[in-house]
């Protein structure tokens, strides 16, 4: 049965680069093409990146069985390690990963991460 899991990342990169890149690139790895029809078959996921000033922080939430956590994990972590994406329009995107780590999802999240479990 699918659990709901977070990863969360902190990637360094241009002010003006796309912030959704990094999601892309997760996307990539985990269902071959960030223009998919939902959900992922491979492990149903939604990535939220903002701005700080450390950085573009990622939260990947992610849902999969508790014996692919840990493939789904390296597969995310190897597409944000890559540090770039070329986008639907040619534009290529770089980013450097600064930190990575599991985490637990939050109150707010609970509902979303939920939501996964059943895609």
């Amino acid at each position: 049965m699918r659990q709901a899991f977070v990863h969360e990342a902190l990637v360094e990169m241009a002010y003006d680069s796309d912030i959704g890149a990094p999601g892309a690139a997760v996307t990539v790895a985990l269902c071959g093409h960030w223009d998919h029809p939902s959900p992922s078959s491979a492990a149903p996921h939604h990535t939220d990146a903002v701005r700080t000033e450390q950085g573009v922080r990622l939260r990947i939430l992610f849902a999969a069985d508790p014996d692919n956590e840990h493939p789904v994990r390296r597969r995310v972590e190897a597409a944000l390690a890559a540090g770039q994406l070329r986008g639907a329009d040619g534009t290529l995107t770089h980013w450097r990963l600064c930190a990575s780590r599991s985490d637990a999802l939050t109150f707010s999240e609970l509902d979303h991460g939920e939501r996964l479990t059943r895609s």
